[in-house]
């Protein structure tokens, strides 16, 4: 087997030989590590550029800052809502229920690379996952596209639905193999909740669609017939799950690439600095990451030809954003950093519904409610579990009981922004949630709402604005990139996750649109390089 050293130095080689490298950077180049393509980031941008560049036979280092999860036998890789450890956050001392206005279920942790990052922003917090795999490995395993409509808002017009319809989400569905909440399934008392919902959301006048989900349905029955450890059945969901259910990245995507014998990847490797070296290709300087989040021995410096960002839009954008300040990449445009916004994400738990036996029948509802009439804007909610420890405080608290748990998406204007902060050598993500131009926004989330209670004589619990998993922007098409992904007056540094899209993703979950988005990228880019 070709080792690690072998398979960089052989691309320095290659691209001495080439002539992709001057004499005056060779020098240079001999203090680094050189590879025809770096990927930053294995989430679902990443983990789709790793194994088309490997198909392609385009040797490729994948820089990933977590660590590996495989699914043990002893159904033990991730921690639990019960039982929190360092596991579940990246390297965070407590878990994170503060964050979501319950300081009261706050625990001690220990700080490990873990698979959840909170990211503390200037007026919102932000999930991100980390580890190989990327977002889904903390993701609810919702794949669904935005209508046809609401696509063409938020895309220009150089993005075209029917070609991402015919061509792109086949594409991405054909290896994760989603598939809907079976009917056998929907049946049992697991999925009460979602029977409830289907049916408050009707009442409520709500158009309604099933939604696809990443998720070994054979192995929720497994669970149900006790033959594997209860985890989509009981709940667990954003720490991961510990019976193989979720259809993560790193056991298909990931795994095919590096079955191609031109994809490596490196786990707690966390990249600091993009820039460019003298004989135009791009530098990465990354460091290797201890269990506790410490430096391990010095940085490591790559060199490519080809460097694809997907460390997630606020990874990403901060990159960019430091590399041209920092003067790096000094003529990145004035729109890197600009133009993002959560995907109008707003948790909400409501109460007071008919026996909903919360806490169980994960990872997420089997459908989406779309309420496209509303007069301040169209909204959607996706049902979520309820954490069965956050159900169980709910109750504790005096709340209504029989709960159910969703994420409310919008339309928000794109006006987040990321800072540069020279004395701190740090990057800030800022959102004015005080805005008035969010005002509509945020009634059409109300509204809603509303809706949904009075027809159904439910109550709404609670609503968090500023708390999301899907932030997009940052890097968006037609501004910062074009429409390929190839960051603009950069040739040979692309872009190719939710950094690309701006702020909303038409009242649907991200993923499934930024896998699809990423595999248009990387075939625009193989057909032009052939």
């Amino acid at each position: 087997m070709t080792s690690r050293r072998q398979f960089l130095r052989g691309g320095l080689l290659s691209a001495a030989g080439l002539g992709l490298i001057d004499p005056a950077s060779r020098a240079w180049a001999r203090q680094s590590d050189f590879v025809p393509a770096v990927v930053i980031g294995s989430g679902f941008g990443g983990a789709v550029a790793a194994l088309r560049l490997g198909q392609a036979g385009i040797d490729t280092v994948v820089l990933e800052r977590g660590r590996r999860w495989p699914i043990r036998s002893d159904g033990n890789t991730f921690a639990t809502f019960e039982n929190p450890d360092g596991r579940a956050y990246w390297l965070r001392d407590r878990t994170a229920e503060d964050v979501l206005g319950l300081p009261q279920l706050v625990k001690p942790i220990d700080r490990y690379l873990g698979v959840l990052e909170i990211v503390e922003g200037n007026g919102i917090y932000i999930g991100a996952g980390a580890g190989v795999g990327g977002g889904s490995l903390v993701f609810n395993a919702i794949m669904v596209k935005p209508r046809r409509e609401l696509f063409r808002r938020v895309f220009p017009r150089q993005i075209d639905f029917d070609e991402m319809e015919d061509v792109y989400y086949p594409r991405v569905k054909r290896i994760l193999r989603s598939a809907p909440l079976p009917d056998d399934l929907l049946a049992t008392e697991f999925y009460r909740s979602s029977r409830v919902s289907l049916e408050q959301a009707q009442t409520a006048g709500f158009a309604t669609r099933p939604v696809e989900l990443a998720v070994d349905w054979d192995i929720v029955r497994n669970e149900i017939a006790g033959r594997a450890v209860a985890s989509a059945i009981a709940g667990q969901s954003f720490y991961g799950l510990n019976s193989g259910a979720k259809r993560s990245l790193d056991r298909n995507y990931l795994a095919i690439a590096e079955a191609t014998g031109h994809v490596e990847i490196l786990p707690r490797h966390s990249v600091t600095t993009i820039g460019r070296g003298r004989g135009g290709h791009y530098s990465v300087t990354a460091f290797r990451l201890g269990d506790d989040g410490q430096v391990v021995g010095r940085p490591q410096y790559f060199a490519c030809k080809h460097l694809f960002l997907a460390a997630g839009s606020i990874g990403t954008t901060s990159l960019l954003v430091r590399a041209r300040d920092t003067g790096a990449l000094p003529t990145l445009n004035e729109h890197i950093g600009q133009h993002w916004a959560a995907n109008g994400d707003i948790p909400v738990t409501r109460g007071a519904l008919p026996l909903t036996n919360s806490g169980t029948g994960g990872p997420a509802g089997h459908f989406i409610m779309e309420d496209l009439g509303n007069p301040f804007g169209p909204t959607s909610l996706v049902e979520l579990v309820l954490p069965p420890h956050i159900r169980d405080a709910l109750g504790a608290f005096g709340a209504p009981p029989h709960f159910a748990n969703y994420a409310s998406l919008g339309m928000p204007p794109a006006i987040g922004s990321f800072a540069y902060d020279s004395s701190a050598d740090a990057v800030t993500l800022n959102w004015p949630g005080a805005d008035p131009r969010l005002g509509n926004f945020l009634a059409a989330a109300q509204q809603t709402l509303s809706v949904l209670d009075q027809r159904n004589g439910s109550f709404t619990l609670s609503v968090n604005p500023y708390v999301s998993a899907h932030p997009l922007g940052g890097a968006v098409l037609g501004k910062a990139c074009e429409f390929d992904g190839q960051v603009k007056r950069h040739p040979g540094l692309y872009v190719v996750d939710g950094a690309l899209i701006e702020g909303s993703m038409g009242l649907a979950n991200p993923s499934f649109t930024i896998a699809a988005l990423a595999e248009r990228c990387l075939n625009q880019f193989l057909c032009r390089r052939d």
